[in-house]
């Protein structure tokens, strides 16, 4: 994997390559280089905290597209075990941008579904970019289906920049298959879990999104449109996209704040792209406490829970007068 990096990221780097530089050269018996290694590690720590504690909503939103960030398949053979996959929709065809299956989570069989974006060329045609069709929703709602018929609960994953817009897709019914997952997903009858990985765009994030308890990785973003869609349609300017960001108020503490998400997962300093066997092993813990007391919740019990969380979200305001 080759690694890249995002401007406000780049001190960081110069740092880290230097402080490289002097790790090869110290053989251990030079005083004034081991000196010179440790002001420069205290250095780059400080430096990494600054920028990290004061991120715009527009760099979280480009550390959620972040090329090296884990994508799904990462996760799925970091944080489960005996993964088995489940291909396509028994209407048209398979749909690679959404991956299905059964795996174990600490011990426990579970259903996992995610959306998958490409690391090279050749995997981001393959996975269309992490842009599903609606065989791809259609796809994710027949496992989804299986899972409530084993008592199997169902773990979702979003890493989409959103649905497919192309004809093909309109004309397989794109915006049926969406709303026929939200309607069924409201009262399926097994536990659901919901994780925002990356970038949870428009209705292509929500059509995997209705669950029990929604987590977010701590530099993932969530909204009904991507930024740069914000800016061409309020300005026909995507330049503005930055200043979109901050008004829309698309990341984790923003949505923590507004009631749309439960938990925020923790992510390594510096992000996930930084060590993915770390940002990993937090995901885990986080999706295991947040499974663990829905497992024996009864049914409806469950279904009430789900409806009354999202029948809360949002506030309606009663103009008075006339």
């Amino acid at each position: 994997m080759i690694l890249q990096y995002l401007d406000f990221e780049r001190p960081i780097v110069d740092l880290e390559n230097r402080l490289k530089q002097l790790h090869r050269i110290d053989d251990g018996t030079d005083k004034s280089v081991r000196e010179e290694t440790a002001k420069l590690e205290k250095k780059i720590e400080k430096i990494r905290k600054g920028v990290f504690s004061n991120l715009t909503r527009w760099q979280i939103a480009q550390l959620a597209r972040h090329p090296n960030r884990p994508y799904f398949s990462d996760y799925v053979s970091l944080v489960f075990k005996n993964f088995i996959e489940i291909h396509g929709d028994r209407s048209f065809r398979d749909d690679p941008p959404i991956i299905c299956g059964f795996a174990e989570l600490e011990g426990q069989k579970t259903v996992v579904i995610g959306q998958q974006k490409g690391r090279n060329t050749n995997e981001k045609i393959h996975h269309n970019f992490g842009m599903a069709n609606p065989e791809g929703y259609r796809k994710a709602l027949r496992v989804m289906k299986l899972a409530e018929k084993f008592s199997l609960p169902v773990l979702t994953f979003i890493d989409t920049p959103g649905a497919y817009p192309g004809i093909g897709a309109e004309e397989r019914g794109q915006s049926e298959a969406i709303a026929r997952n939200l309607l069924e997903m409201s009262h399926l009858k097994t536990p659901v879990v919901v994780t925002v990985l990356g970038e949870g765009g428009s209705g292509g994030a929500l059509a995997l999104g209705v669950g029990d308890e929604i987590l977010m990785m701590e530099y993932a973003i969530y909204s009904v449109i991507s930024p740069e869609g914000c800016a061409s349609i309020l300005w026909r300017d995507t330049t503005k996209a930055e200043v979109a960001a901050d008004m829309m108020k698309i990341t984790a503490p923003d949505l923590k704040k507004f009631g749309i998400i439960d938990r925020i997962v923790p992510e390594p300093m510096g992000g996930a792209h930084r060590d993915h066997k770390a940002a990993a092993e937090t995901l885990k813990t986080s999706l295991v406490e947040a499974l663990t007391p829905l497992l024996s919740m009864p049914v409806q019990e469950l279904l009430d829970r789900r409806y009354g969380k999202f029948r809360d979200m949002g506030v309606f305001k009663k103009k008075l007068g006339g």
